[in-house]
């Protein structure tokens, strides 16, 4: 086994690291019946960008939570 990356122009990704699609993928899954990926997209992208002063290593999960809470206190998932 190698530890080559799977593309050259990607690094190996770190357990800590989701990405943004990771997040609204799993988001799409709980309110994707009642909302467009764009618009949940846009949540997750705004909410990142309000989470830009947090610890790295937190962004993730605040940012899901953010989103999640967003999404369930707007009309979207009614």
């Amino acid at each position: 086994m190698s530890d080559v990356p799977a593309s050259p122009t990607e690094p190996p990704r770190l357990p800590h690291e989701v990405s943004l699609a990771d997040i609204t993928e799993r988001l799409m899954v709980e309110f994707g019946d009642r909302v467009s990926v764009s618009t949940i997209s846009a949540i997750v992208l705004e909410c990142r960008h309000d989470l830009q002063g947090s610890p790295v290593l937190a962004l993730p999960e605040l940012v899901e939570r953010l989103a999640r809470q967003r999404l369930l206190q707007t009309n979207y998932a009614r």
